[in-house]
C-alpha cells in the first residue's frame, strides 16, 4: 500500500486502491483517453468496488458471465474442425483484447476500457458463425445483428434477466465495435463509437480476423499461399506474426490528433492492401464450397430449431432455464424475441445435440 502510494497526493484522509489508480490515470492517460472515473452505468448501484475501476469490473463481469465461457464452442470460421489449431470465437476475442491493448497502450488511452470492449464484442455471436446470424436474419428479422445482440446479453439477457449492468463506454463500444463489409475506418457520424478505445477494438477486431482467418484457411488448405495476392504479402508479410505487427505499427505511427479528434488511420499503402486481403478472404474462403456448404446445413438447423421452439414454448422455457437466461414474457411478439435469444446464444454444438434430439429418430434398444 505504501508503494501505492508513493508520489501521491491523497484525494482524502484514506483514499481506496481504486481511488489511487483513478488519481494515477490523470498522469499517464493522454487528453483523448478515457478517465475510469468519468462514467456512468445503465443502472445505479448501490456500492462500488474498492480496488477495481469501473473499466475493470466491466472486465471481470464479462470474463465471468456464462455468454464469455459460450464463445470457446461458437465457430469462428470453421465449423466443428478436428485440428486443436484452429481459431474459435474465443480465441478471437483474446486475440482481439490483446491487439486492442497493444495500441491502447502506444497511443496512452485506457487500456482496461480497450480490454472490456474487446472481451465483450462478439458475446451475442450466433452459433456456426456468420452462416448462423444470417440464418437469424432470414427467419426472425432482417434488422438482427450480431453487435445489437451483444448489447442485448449485457443488458438484459445475462444474470437471468438481470444482465451486467456494465458502463456507458463498454457498452457503446460493443454495439459499434462492427463494420460488416464496409470501410475498414468508417467516418459516418453515429457509426463509430464515442471513445477512442472503442473505435480502436474496431480496428483491432479487423486486424485479428484478417490475419488468424487466412492462417486457419491456409491451415485447411482451403487456399494456398501462392493464391494470396501478391501485394497482401509484399506489404503486409508472410507470416501471421509479421501480419498483425505491420498492421498495427502502420495504425500506430499513422493515427493521430487533427481538428481537435485524435483520428485513426491505417496509411494508404496498408489500408489498400487490408481492403484486397479482406475480399479475397470474402471471395475464396467465407464464399469457398468447404465452407459455405457447411453454413448452408447450419442454416436448416438453426431455421428448423426456431420454427419448432416457436410452436413449443414450454420446451423454449426450459431450455431459458438450462441457458440461465432471462424467462419468456408470455405474449407472442415476445416468444419470437426468446426463440431468437435463445438460439443465438447456444453454442454449435448445443444447437446440434438439441435439433439432433427434436429430429433424429431414436433407435430402439
Amino acid at each position: 500500500m505504501n508503494l501505492l502510494k508513493k508520489n501521491i497526493a491523497p484525494l482524502k484522509k484514506d483514499p481506496c486502491i481504486r481511488e489511487i489508480f483513478q488519481q494515477r490515470e490523470q498522469s499517464f492517460l493522454s487528453e483523448y483517453g478515457t478517465p475510469s472515473a468519468q462514467t456512468t452505468r445503465r443502472k445505479e448501484e448501490t456500492s462500488t468496488c474498492t480496488i477495481r475501476t469501473p473499466f475493470q469490473l466491466d472486465r471481470d463481469r464479462i470474463v465471468y458471465s456464462n455468454s464469455f465461457r459460450r464463445l470457446k464452442y461458437k465457430t469462428q470460421v470453421f465449423l466443428s474442425p478436428l485440428g486443436d489449431h484452429y481459431r474459435t470465437r474465443l480465441t478471437h476475442t483474446l486475440e482481439v483484447s490483446e491487439i486492442a491493448r497493444n495500441i491502447a497502450r502506444a497511443f496512452a488511452v485506457n487500456e482496461d476500457l480497450a480490454e472490456a470492449i474487446a472481451l465483450g464484442h462478439d458475446l451475442g455471436h450466433t452459433p456456426f458463425g456468420h452462416g448462423g446470424e444470417t440464418a437469424l436474419i432470414e427467419v426472425h428479422s432482417p434488422h438482427f445483428s450480431h453487435a445489437d445482440q451483444s448489447l442485448r446479453v449485457v443488458d438484459v439477457l445475462e444474470n437471468r434477466g438481470k444482465g451486467l449492468n456494465l458502463t456507458k463506454q463498454v457498452r457503446d463500444g460493443i454495439l459499434k465495435h462492427s463494420k460488416g463489409f464496409g470501410n475498414i475506418i468508417p467516418a459516418t457520424p453515429g457509426e463509430t463509437a464515442i471513445t477512442v478505445e472503442g473505435r480502436i477494438v474496431r480496428v483491432a477486431d479487423i486486424i485479428a480476423y484478417l490475419n488468424h482467418d487466412l492462417d486457419d484457411a491456409l491451415r485447411g488448405k482451403v487456399i494456398s499461399m501462392a493464391e494470396v495476392p501478391d501485394i497482401c504479402l509484399k506489404k503486409l508479410g508472410k507470416t501471421h506474426s509479421d501480419r498483425a505487427s505491420t498492421m498495427i505499427e502502420y495504425l500506430v505511427y499513422n493515427s493521430g490528433p487533427h481538428g481537435g479528434k485524435f483520428i485513426l488511420d491505417m496509411g494508404e499503402d496498408a489500408l489498400h492492401a487490408m481492403t484486397i486481403l479482406r475480399k479475397f478472404l470474402y471471395d475464396r474462403v467465407y464464399r469457398s464450397p468447404a465452407v459455405h456448404n457447411e453454413f448452408l446445413k447450419a442454416k436448416k438447423v438453426i431455421m428448423g430449431l426456431y420454427h419448432y421452439l416457436i410452436e413449443h414454448p414450454d420446451l423454449m422455457q426450459k431450455e431459458l432455464e438450462k441457458m440461465e437466461m432471462a424467462p419468456w414474457e408470455s405474449n407472442k411478439n415476445a416468444l419470437k424475441r426468446s426463440v431468437c435469444d435463445l438460439i443465438a446464444s447456444m453454442t454449435d454444438r448445443y444447437a446440434l445435440d438439441l435439433y439432433t434430439k427434436l429430429f433424429f429418430p431414436n433407435p430402439l434398444v
